[in-house]
């Protein structure tokens, strides 16, 4: 079976015919920020609370803790392929709703946990009803915008979804002061609960009518052949999971490397984690501003170059002190690292999805799927392979940096920089 696709429009005429009765731009980026919250404060704000787990359950192995984020992002990047085919078939609110009550399960179990099993069981359920905000989110910007306006929602939307690990390990901190890593995930229910009253008063339906589809397997494995016959598509998400996997890599590891594994800061690891997203925070922001008037292969494509050389200096730094460089220069090569991969993932987001828009939802939803999978992967190999020093995080960084920007330079058949009018 095959389906015809709509070539995508232009921008003005990817929207609704119908007067758009939604949020207005700010509040409209809120939301969607808020809907990629969810997942980043899943997963920081519960590392402070890794020692207490970890007493709580007699954890022997401190690597062994890790399985909280890796495994939350299995459920989070396999059931991505589920809600984005039945988004295109029954629209995107009563999906979103529904994957936000088994975010609720989720934590529910999690806060019931007699066993670390049984958490990290929990954690699974949780990210696959998290999945739900992060492809919709997605789906939603690609239902209202396109080329760089696209871009720009982006940005400005990863912005604020950004501010998030800057304080959600503070937030975790504070929960625990509170006496028990169990109302860390009650901080969890009370962010899920805001975004479902907010989402059902202010969002209305974005699908367009004539991009509905039948929910069919057929219709999806032919959504996703075209998809994967979409060089760019498959390339830039291909490019962006490996740099997903640095992220979660250094995730994965940092309650170790900067508090009982290496720099022991103790109290003071939300802030050191808090600098680092700070910088993808502020390099987000720019991008969002210059991303209209350079493109966005130009700031991908060096960024992902940028990244790709540092990440050689964070190793050869590395090497240089055995491993344990001074604290203030390994978070200032850190932050300049995460300042520029931020140049390069929310622009590799939307250069895969431009050319899908009547599939938005289905592509979206299978991208997801692959970046996560792809970058959780990745991500494990380099959290476990943690060994009391910085190493593991550099070589990481520096390694995926240049398959992606290998990747990169396939996609664009070996012409960084250049690019059609949206790009």
């Amino acid at each position: 079976m095959t389906i015809a696709v709509r070539p995508v429009p232009p921008a003005h005429e990817t929207r609704a015919p119908r007067p758009w009765s939604g949020p207005g731009f700010i509040e409209f980026v809120a939301i969607i920020a808020l809907m990629m919250a969810v997942t980043a404060i899943s997963i920081d704000n519960l590392l402070p609370a890794f020692p207490a787990i970890e007493a709580r359950f007699a954890v022997a192995d401190p690597n062994r803790l890790q399985l909280l984020v890796y495994v939350y992002m299995i459920g989070f990047g396999v059931a991505q392929i589920v809600y984005g085919p039945v988004s295109d078939t029954v629209g995107r609110r009563p999906v979103l709703l529904a994957s936000l009550a088994i975010y609720v399960v989720g934590c529910g179990l999690a806060m019931a946990a007699p066993s670390f099993g049984w958490l990290l069981a929990a954690r699974i359920i949780q990210g696959i009803g998290a999945a739900g905000g992060r492809v919709l989110s997605v789906a939603i910007v690609r239902d209202r915008f396109a080329g760089r306006e696209m871009a720009s929602v982006m940005s400005f939307t990863m912005m604020v979804f950004l501010i998030v690990p800057m304080i959600a390990p503070a937030i975790g901190g504070m929960m625990l002061a509170l006496g028990s890593w169990v109302y860390v995930f009650v901080s969890m229910l009370v962010l899920a609960f805001w975004l479902t009253v907010w989402f059902s008063w202010r969002m209305p339906e974005t699908l367009h009518p004539e991009y509905r589809r039948p929910l069919s397997p057929a219709a999806t494995w032919a959504a996703i052949r075209l998809t994967l016959r979409t060089r760019v598509a498959i390339g830039y998400t291909t490019a962006l999971g490996l740099l997903t996997g640095c992220i979660m890599g250094y995730v994965g590891s940092a309650q170790q490397v900067f508090d009982t594994g290496l720099y022991h800061l103790g109290p003071l690891f939300p802030l050191a984690f808090g600098l680092v997203a700070g910088a993808m925070g502020t390099a987000t922001l720019i991008n969002a501003r210059v991303v209209r008037r350079l493109g966005m292969r130009m700031m991908s494509h060096s960024g992902v170059i940028a990244f790709t050389l540092v990440g050689l200096l964070q190793v050869g730094v590395g090497l240089a002190y055995n491993g344990h460089p001074p604290l203030l220069l390994f978070l200032a090569i850190l932050a300049l690292n995460q300042f520029l991969i931020s140049f390069a993932m929310p622009n590799f987001n939307a250069l895969a999805l431009e050319p899908l828009g009547a599939i938005a939802g289905t592509a979206s939803s299978f991208l997801g799927f692959y970046t996560t999978i792809l970058g959780a992967f990745c991500g494990f190999l380099i959290g476990q392979a943690f060994d009391g020093t910085v190493l593991p995080v550099g070589i990481g960084y520096a390694a995926l940096g240049g398959l992606a920007l290998i990747v990169v330079a396939w996609t664009e058949r070996g012409r960084l920089f250049r690019g059609g009018a949206a790009g």
